[in-house]
């Protein structure tokens, strides 16, 4: 045989997957990676839609322009409160009204469709294929460029304005019906229209004029050098906020930051918005930025500056006249486990329900996919179990769980389990974990959901053994994980910024391409709260503050857009036509009460509340709205009966919703659990139990009372009194003290109780 085909034999080999080659893996400590996908396992997409500046950075997957960089024909960006769409013909702009649809679960959908839109475009070229030209926080370019023409529009979550820049020529409106003028005429700049019953404007530079074609054409005839227009949707057709608009509509966005800054001292988080601008006429008016309910809310630093406000898919979007505005979010915390239960009379059937699940622990492991997501589910299940086995003082037990997470979390990270393995992905910038589940490679999904769970199952077992964590043994896979998902630097070539995160938003998204007419979607709004509790924890105890704090901006960022878009528990987003208490399904144009796989009200409810860990406590900051939601869901529960539905086991996620209610009701919950009823795969009938009766000894998580630690927590009972928890995962003893003026000395890796 000849040496060259010997290599060509080889190399198909290799390329199957077939021969193992040093080339194909990276060591990390004692891990690995692959460094290509093996076989005919999947790779990740390609995001080829963007500019040569951005195609040398990670790609921004999973975000809410993220269809833009996979797709030639982009689906609807949006914005909010307007939305977009980047077409051959041009660029559309849509101030989006409310839809309520009818469902077949006679329930209703709120939906704000892209629907009747202004089409924006040049005249001089026909708009070339849309990319992405810059990215910062909260605002993106789109080059719709062709050969060295240049059209260029820049759109911004809140923004009311869509900025464009020409190279040259004039620009074409075309209406979707025929518009009927409502600004004065006295600025020659100026056009404001009523287009079936939706106030828009344009403003262009000093020396153009406007040229009506016919009843749905307009021309912006530009001077020569002034390749610029916004235009805007605006809340009403008053001329006070026509002068306001026109008065902001020369700064055009050029930059977007969020900052953040925990101060462990009062237990919170101020967030700073930051836009720069760049004028393009007159004097510097500065921006007119739009907050949504979760800034403005409650939020001194912008009350009484507020102006005119839109309705929107989010509630109201309130425009401020500033470049910059701050928030502040309280830090409830969390600690990794609650300690042992030592007085109940129920504490035999503890004893027996940990026996049984011991015995079935490396089952429990792996019931159902071989995939990230449900081994990474395992692993924080066994993990759950290890906390109370150890704080009820099994020693032989514990070490069982913990050498039992560790053989399965290294085999994957070793890459020599065969089927299993991670893969750093160099050209999009992520980390793929094979083989594939829900898309998470394909389409780049649910990352922080999968990732979450390893990386708080790690944390699990560096409390226990530190020396297992360190760089060169098997922490460093876990930081590459961190960074797939949390990366704080911007502009990186490995990773982008906070892959899963929407900074203005202030929640995360889980689809990573954006496929779909209504844009991005997140369901597992709990699961996003999971992963930033494992930054925290894995941050903490590798004495990594920059980490934690990223960490805790996360947590309590998304704690708060929950509290308003999934539960509306300040009423200030749901649309009075909706008929269930919570959003499951949350996307950029629509929100619903469903899920993926069914629309068994069970599982709608509940893939909002799992995983139930000692960080859900913040599913129960209002104990009327979850005892209001479990009843709901008796009603939903008999109209899916009527429909002749029906699922095995009936009870699903019993378990579930028995440790949610005992954040509002902790004895009428120990109660409702059926220790022989049905178990949720992330959990366990051990840690159920165990939850359930802390909670009956603590009390309900009480958020009033903070601590200037980070691993803490606060209980109170219906006396009044209170419990006091805190975790010091350092090396030196700490004092912690309350904010009520309760103190409390933790030794280094314990966990401490007082009342």
């Amino acid at each position: 045989m000849k040496l060259n085909q010997c290599y060509r034999i080889a190399a198909a080999l290799l390329l199957a997957g077939l021969l193992p080659a040093a080339a194909q893996t990276a060591k990390l400590g004692a891990a690995s990676y692959a460094l290509q996908p093996k076989g005919i396992d999947a790779a990740a997409p390609a995001a080829p839609w963007r500019s040569a500046a951005l195609l040398k950075l990670a790609a921004p997957t999973n975000q809410w322009y993220s269809a833009l960089i996979f797709n030639p024909k982009p689906e609807v960006i949006y914005a909010q409160p307007l939305t977009f769409k980047a077409t051959p013909a041009g660029f559309e702009l849509a101030l989006p009204a409310k839809l309520v649809v009818p469902t077949e679960r006679r329930d209703v959908e709120i939906h704000y469709p892209h629907a009747d839109p202004l089409l924006i475009s040049p005249m001089a070229f026909a708009p070339g294929t849309p990319k992405l030209a810059k990215a910062s926080d909260w605002m993106i370019d789109v080059s719709m460029a062709q050969g060295s023409d240049e059209w260029l529009a820049t759109v911004a979550h809140g923004s009311p304005y869509v900025h464009f820049q020409i190279s040259r020529g004039d620009i074409r409106l075309r209406l979707p019906a025929a518009g009927e003028r409502f600004d004065s005429g006295k600025d020659p700049r100026v056009i404001a229209l009523r287009v079936k019953g939706r106030p828009y404007a344009l403003f262009g530079p000093t020396g153009m004029s406007w040229a009506q074609v016919s009843p749905t054409e307009w021309l912006a005839r530009l001077p020569a050098g002034q390749g610029y227009l916004s235009a805007a949707g605006l809340p009403d057709d008053k001329a006070e906020t026509l002068a306001l608009f026109t008065r902001h509509a020369y700064a055009f966005l050029q930059d977007t930051q969020v900052a953040w800054r925990y101060d462990p001292a009062s237990s919170s988080v101020e967030t700073t918005f930051k836009a720069t601008t760049r004028i393009m006429e007159g004097p510097d008016n500065g921006p007119l930025l739009g907050l949504y309910p979760h800034q403005w809310f409650n939020n001194a630093a912008v009350a009484g500056r507020l102006g005119p406000a839109f309705d929107s898919l989010r509630g109201q979007i309130k425009l401020l006249a500033a470049d910059r505005f701050t928030t502040r979010s309280r830090y409830t915390g969390f600690v990794p486990f609650w300690p042992g239960i030592s007085e109940s009379p129920r504490l035999g059937e503890l004893a027996d329900v940990m026996k049984i699940d011991l015995r079935n622990a490396r089952r429990m492991m792996l019931e159902i996919g071989n995939g990230p997501y449900w081994q990474g589910k395992g692993l924080q299940r066994i993990s759950k179990l290890l906390d109370v086995v150890e704080q009820q003082g099994d020693k032989a037990g514990s070490e069982q769980l913990l050498k039992l997470l560790k053989s399965r979390v290294e085999a994957w990270f070793s890459g020599e389990s065969g089927k299993t393995y991670l893969h750093l992905d160099k050209t999009l910038g992520t980390v793929l974990g094979y083989p594939e589940e829900y898309f998470s490679i394909e389409q780049m999904n649910d990352h922080h959901f999968h990732y979450g769970y390893w990386i708080r199952a790690a944390a699990e077992i560096a409390l226990r053994d530190p020396a297992w964590a360190a760089k060169a043994q098997w922490g460093g896979m876990v930081d590459l994980l961190v960074k797939d998902i949390a990366t704080d630097e911007r502009g990186r070539a490995d990773f982008p910024f906070v892959r899963n995160f929407d900074p203005y938003e202030g929640h995360s998204w889980a689809s990573g391409i954006g496929l779909g007419e209504y844009g991005n979607n997140q369901e597992s709004s709990s699961e996003a709260v999971n992963a930033w509790t494992g930054l925290i924890l894995w941050g903490e105890i590798n004495g990594d503050r920059k980490l934690r704090d990223l960490g805790i901006y996360l947590l309590c960022t998304e704690i708060e857009s929950i509290q308003h878009y999934w539960f509306d528990i300040h009423h200030q987003v749901l649309a009075p036509e909706y008929m269930n208490k919570d959003v499951s399904m949350l996307f950029g144009g629509k929100y619903a009460h469903n899920t993926w796989w069914t629309d068994d009200p069970r599982q709608i409810a509940g893939i909002n509340i799992l995983p139930v860990t000692t960080s859900s406590s913040y599913l129960g900051q209002d104990p009327v709205f979850v005892k209001g939601r479990l009843e709901a869901l008796k009603g939903e529960m008999a109209i899916w009966a009527a429909r002749g539905k029906k699922v095995d086991p009936p009870d699903i996620w019993q378990d579930i919703f028995a440790k949610y209610l005992a954040l509002a009701d902790p004895a009428a919950a120990l109660t409702q659990w059926n220790r022989w009823g049905a178990v949720e795969l992330g959990d366990s009938r051990t840690h159920t139990l165990h939850w359930l009766l802390s909670l009956n000894e603590l009390g309900i998580p009480d958020p009033t009372v903070q601590a200037d630690t980070t691993l803490f927590q606060v209980f109170k009972r219906s006396d009044g009194s209170r419990s006091y928890l805190a975790y010091n995962a350092g090396k030196a003893a700490i004092e912690v003290r309350f904010s009520d003026g309760k103190t409390l000395k933790v030794a280094p890796g314990k966990l401490e109780r007082t009342r």
